[in-house]
């Protein structure tokens, strides 16, 4: 393997496949329907009008087959602009400060991309989200551990010890990925003072934001003036409007740096897709209350799971995270998360992701959770997972 790139093949395959795998070789049992808590997706499509919207566009408006602008469409960086300033209550907040990307994962790559060159540093809070982990491996950009605190969020003290003179930016999610910890504003906010002090970027990623318990701003920092200075927000429509086969995602920094984005967005994907940017700009200015129901199930199924997971507390289990989409289980057993999951599989149909796939391959620290996407299954659904897990011995 000689001719590969040394940084693509650092890297870890994605887990999502590797776990997808383990369908084609554990042997389920045929007593059981397959519960997939793997993928954090929606398992519904769009609502029905939003449908009939995009395929009457489809057929009409013979520009959504062409080109768009690089840094996406104007009438939806405009929605976007202004569904920020409202959110946020912040009038610092200009068109040219974002922009629209072919997901929240190109966003990423696209923010990193202007930061950081090889051998520079990226400080990733862990458990960490596995593709931001990716696309640093295959730059060649050194991701550097972060260790949480008991309660699952990222230690401040610690972070400062670790900045050094090849420190480009640290990142953090919330809600998180994996954890389903959301982040308090007073800990976002004392990052987003660290960085200023020390001169580098704090990237937010806010995937999950419209999945919170309630809907107050997770930060007050775009109401800071010079907040483009050390401030770089990732956004996703998928999750919130059900587009994941769209790729829509979504970037607010500054201008500047927007101007540097595009040069890696044209030489990747050129435009992000106009029938997902349309999708999104409808739901900004359609789907307000269906989204709002489409909280209020999530919320119903984080409340189901609690009152479920009483009975595997008694037998050692610790819920030690949940949110937005995730519950982080700990287990009580004295075996690897990955050998574990496979057991769960093939006793009990119920498809996790392992802790272990949330840290380096030599991290031992991830062995003793699970990751469970709740909200991708009914509250029926959720009954019987947690019922088949109360009757489990590997």
């Amino acid at each position: 393997m000689n001719d590969f790139n040394k940084n693509i093949l650092s890297t870890t395959r994605p887990p999502i496949i590797e776990v997808l795998e383990w369908l084609d070789e554990v042997q389920l049992s045929r007593r059981a329907k397959l519960l997939d808590v793997s993928q954090a997706a929606p398992s519904t499509p769009p609502p029905l009008n939003m449908r009939k919207y995009l395929s009457e566009l489809i057929i009409k408006d013979n520009s959504v087959h062409f080109y768009g602008p690089v840094l996406g469409r104007k009438d939806l960086r405009i929605a976007f602009r202004d569904h920020l300033k409202s959110f946020y209550s912040s009038n610092l907040i200009d068109f040219h400060n974002v922009a629209i990307t072919s997901g929240c994962n190109q966003a990423f790559g696209a923010t990193i991309s202007t930061l950081a060159k090889e051998s520079d540093e990226i400080i990733l809070p862990i458990p960490w989200y596995f593709n931001h982990k990716m696309w640093l491996d295959i730059f060649g950009i050194k991701a550097i551990p972060l260790p949480n605190n008991k309660n699952l969020t990222p230690c401040i003290k610690l972070a400062e010890h670790l900045i050094t003179e090849k420190t480009k930016a640290i990142v953090l999610v919330t809600p998180n990925n994996p954890t389903g910890k959301i982040y308090p504003k007073s800990l976002i906010h004392k990052f987003f003072k660290l960085c200023v002090k020390r001169n580098i970027q704090l990237i937010v990623d806010e995937t999950y934001k419209d999945f919170g318990p309630n809907q107050s701003p997770p930060h007050d920092l775009f109401t800071k003036k010079a907040w483009e200075d050390n401030y770089t927000l990732l956004y996703s429509f998928s999750k919130v409007f059900h587009l994941t086969g769209h790729r829509v995602g979504a970037v607010a920094t500054s201008k500047t740096r927007l101007i540097e984005m595009e040069k890696f967005l044209d030489s990747s994907t050129i435009c992000p897709s106009q029938i997902g940017q349309l999708a999104a700009l409808y739901g900004l200015n359609e789907l307000s209350n269906w989204v709002s129901n489409q909280r209020n199930k999530i919320n119903l199924k984080r409340d189901e799971l609690i009152k479920c997971f009483k009975p595997l507390q008694k037998k050692g289990w610790k819920l030690s995270g949940l949110g937005a989409y995730f519950a982080y289980l700990e287990h009580p057993f004295d075996i690897d998360s990955k050998s574990l999951s496979k057991l769960i599989l093939e006793k009990l149909a119920i498809l996790v992701v392992p802790g272990s796939l949330f840290y380096d391959k030599d991290n031992t620290d991830g062995d003793s959770f699970i990751r469970i996407a709740f909200a991708n299954i009914s509250v029926k659904e959720i009954k019987t997972l947690f019922k088949r897990l109360e009757s489990f011995q590997p």
